[in-house]
């Protein structure tokens, strides 16, 4: 599919990743261009170093969605809690076919409600001075944008939780659910 495709016609959905995903985002971030893969890790990132990333998200105090498509996992929003419990980073990153789709500014409103019900009170978001769609991403979400040291910084304080945002994360993790049962290789045949 051509860049910035029309992926209308392409039924997707949302859900949070388990450990039993990880083949799965391996493969999403190998799939990656070396432009994307240089807007995620600032940095060029080779095979072996996302294989090895892969494998050990999952085992830090990570929380990820993922956007699905066809069965395959296209977008990624990570959010890796802090020590203190109150302070995360949030990390993107979206196959180029995807890209100016709105799954991003999806993938950051799940992001954002899960760390709200976890009491997150500030996240960070660090993106390269050349990586524009982070940063048109990030102002969406706030206004608190700062340069250090060759990167923009972009500041986000989470709302608190209430019994609102917990069910809108229930309810988001269900139609996850829904979607991983209705994307499954036996019921696609059976459509």
């Amino acid at each position: 599919m051509p860049r910035n495709a029309d992926t209308t016609q392409h039924t997707g959905y949302y859900r949070k990743l388990t450990f039993a995903d990880q083949a799965q985002f391996r493969d999403h971030l190998l799939r990656l261009t070396p432009e994307g893969r240089r807007s995620r890790f600032a940095m060029p990132a080779s095979d072996a170093f996302l294989r090895c990333y892969a494998q050990t998200s999952f085992t830090l105090e990570t929380l990820i969605h993922g956007y699905f498509v066809d069965g395959y996992l296209r977008a990624v929003a990570e959010l890796r809690m802090f020590p203190d419990g109150t302070t995360a980073e949030a990390a993107f990153s979206v196959e180029a076919d995807w890209q100016q789709t709105g799954v991003g500014t999806r993938l950051m409103e799940l992001t954002l409600i899960a760390a709200r019900n976890r009491g997150c009170r500030h996240i960070y978001m660090n993106c390269l001075a050349t990586n524009r769609a982070m940063q048109q991403l990030a102002r969406k979400f706030t206004s608190d944008l700062s340069f250090e040291m060759g990167d923009i910084v972009g500041r986000i304080a989470p709302r608190a939780y209430s019994p609102f945002s917990l069910i809108r994360e229930q309810i988001a993790d269900v139609f996850g659910f829904l979607g991983a049962l209705a994307d499954r290789p036996g019921l696609q045949a059976r459509r």
